[in-house]
């Protein structure tokens, strides 16, 4: 949390603002500012407030979760930001073409599963030694019986 500047006194949201008007629960916005996503100030009340610009970072943090991008890669790409200034179209243009090679093998990926899921259904079979989805080519054979390797990695 950053200390309060009295300019941005007229213009900050309280917590429940943000809230309401970014579609996001209060206590997600307080997970975003313990990820170092968004920031805040302490009012002389002790009250969370927030500058405007976070409407908007809110709203590319939740784009790019949507399209599944890793807490921990959304973060840096925040970083990247000006701080006290409204992300503008060209900084979401830098942000997604960061994340567009990942969706699109991510796609093409997906692709693949589903052109080969109706071959699965056919067989009706999803042997572990057969199945061209679970152990494409059985590539994993030469290693021996039993499980060769988790979920994703290959």
């Amino acid at each position: 949390m950053t200390l309060i500047n009295a300019n941005d006194i007229g213009k900050a949201l309280t917590v429940g603002e943000v809230a309401e008007r970014s579609g996001v629960a209060v206590s997600a916005l307080h997970f975003y500012e313990t990820k170092g996503l968004i920031q805040s100030w302490r009012s002389s009340g002790n009250q969370r407030r927030y500058h405007r610009d976070v409407l908007r970072r809110v709203a590319v943090i939740k784009v790019a979760q949507r399209i599944g991008i890793p807490l921990a890669e959304i973060a840096d790409a925040m970083a990247s930001l000006p701080d006290g200034r409204t992300p503008t179209a060209r900084d979401w243009k830098r942000l997604s073409a960061r994340w567009q090679e990942q969706l699109d093998a991510r796609i093409h990926a997906l692709t693949q599963l589903r052109d080969q899921l109706s071959d699965c259904i056919g067989c009706g079979c999803l042997s572990i030694k057969a199945c061209r989805l679970r152990n494409p080519y059985d590539s994993l054979s030469e290693q021996g019986t039993g499980a060769q390797l988790l979920e994703g990695e290959q």
